[in-house]
């Protein structure tokens, strides 16, 4: 059978690659065309476009890239009228992908859409492109079952990927000599900095961050970088800083006592390596202006805080994030002992909320029963 994959961010590209081992190991002869990234490739995906040159955060920052996007889309139409694929797979990027869904099903191609659009927080007309144009909605957390269901709508809820994705092990043990070795790192205790891995996050996450260690002496401050952004970048924000950088987000969250946290799904990973955090989020004010006037009902914006449908870790959003809060909130789960082990035990009824894992073989499932449907 032939897939067409689409996956615009990192994310995307580790979820998709597991869907698409997944895949193949019900399709030994399955044929792959992809948007995406190194992971999928690895799996065997021909790759049209790198997610590097797809991904852009905020409303802003889509309307000055426009031409780029829409040029994006002329291209993605047309090379899956070439390909003629058995089914078109969506994962997340609601942005682009309804927009695929829609040419897709106008053009009788089958449409599975791998880890729902943010529909329950915004945006929920796009409920009604979603019922029109796909064929099945798989949804990764828990909550999104029963809130398509208001709309008359099933979907598959097959757990989260990250249960699965994660190191069996979360813990340091034996191998923290060679990790601080390999990196250079002294003998203090470890606070991961998670920028983001999208420009305009890093840009604008970084500088903050960098404010932090020279008020924590005692610890050791590490960034979490990506690897396929420039090491220029993060140099020219550090400028004369002497801060270590990891391209390996799980091994340095295995190794850290607490970490600050762009949000996103590393929020969800750094919670599932039981490491306290504290969310950071700040964008382009006009972006983040359009954000608070449509995002009306929903309480937090960490998927950590999302699930559990309660506060667990602090958020610090647009002007709230400044220096002096974010200080008082990392020397609270760095020291205050009765903060640590509580978010440590919400961390455990977290895992349990989503799901028992197999979440990438219980979705090859569905895209097999819709594909010979």
């Amino acid at each position: 059978m032939k897939y067409y994959i689409i996956a615009g961010e990192p994310s995307g590209d580790l979820h998709a690659s597991y869907l698409m081992k997944s895949i193949r190991l019900q399709d030994p002869e399955a044929d792959f065309r992809c948007w995406g990234g190194d992971l999928m490739e690895n799996e065997g995906g021909d790759i049209v476009k790198h997610y590097k040159e797809l991904a852009f955060m905020g409303f802003l920052e889509v309307v000055l890239n426009l031409k780029t996007i829409l040029s994006n889309l002329a291209i993605c139409k047309t090379d899956i009228l070439l390909y003629e694929p058995d089914v078109v797979i969506l994962v997340d990027y609601p942005g682009f992908n309804l927009k695929i869904a829609k040419f897709a099903k106008e053009n009788n191609f089958k449409v599975v859409y791998y880890i729902s659009p943010q529909v329950w927080a915004w945006k929920k007309g796009r409920i009604h492109s979603i019922k029109k144009y796909v064929d099945r909605m798989i949804t990764i957390l828990p909550f999104e079952k029963e809130f398509y269901a208001k709309y008359d709508y099933e979907v598959d809820y097959v757990g989260h990927p990250l249960l699965d994705e994660l190191p069996q092990t979360t813990s340091p043990d034996h191998d923290s000599t060679d990790f601080r070795a390999t990196y250079h790192l002294s003998e203090k205790p470890i606070v991961a900095l998670l920028p983001g891995s999208r420009k305009q996050e890093i840009n604008m996450m970084l500088p903050i961050m960098l404010q932090i260690p020279q008020r924590f002496p005692d610890y050791q401050f590490v960034i979490s970088g990506v690897k396929w952004q420039p090491e220029s970048r993060y140099r020219a924000i550090l400028k004369n800083k002497n801060i270590p950088i990891v391209y390996d987000n799980h091994l340095l969250l295995r190794h850290a006592q607490a970490a600050l946290v762009t949000s996103g799904t590393a929020t969800l990973e750094t919670a599932l390596f039981n490491v306290p955090q504290v969310i950071c989020y700040k964008g382009n004010f006009f972006s983040y202006l359009i954000a608070k006037w449509l995002i009306k009902e929903i309480k937090y914006i960490s998927l950590v805080n999302l699930v559990a449908n309660r506060r667990i870790v602090t958020e610090l959003i647009q002007n709230d994030l400044t220096v002096s809060n974010l200080y008082a909130e990392l020397n609270q789960i760095l020291h205050n002992q009765k903060n640590i082990n509580e978010m440590k035990e919400e961390y455990l009824k977290l895992k349990e909320l989503l799901g028992g894992g197999g979440a990438a073989e219980k979705a090859a499932e569905v895209v097999k029963k819709v594909v010979i449907s």
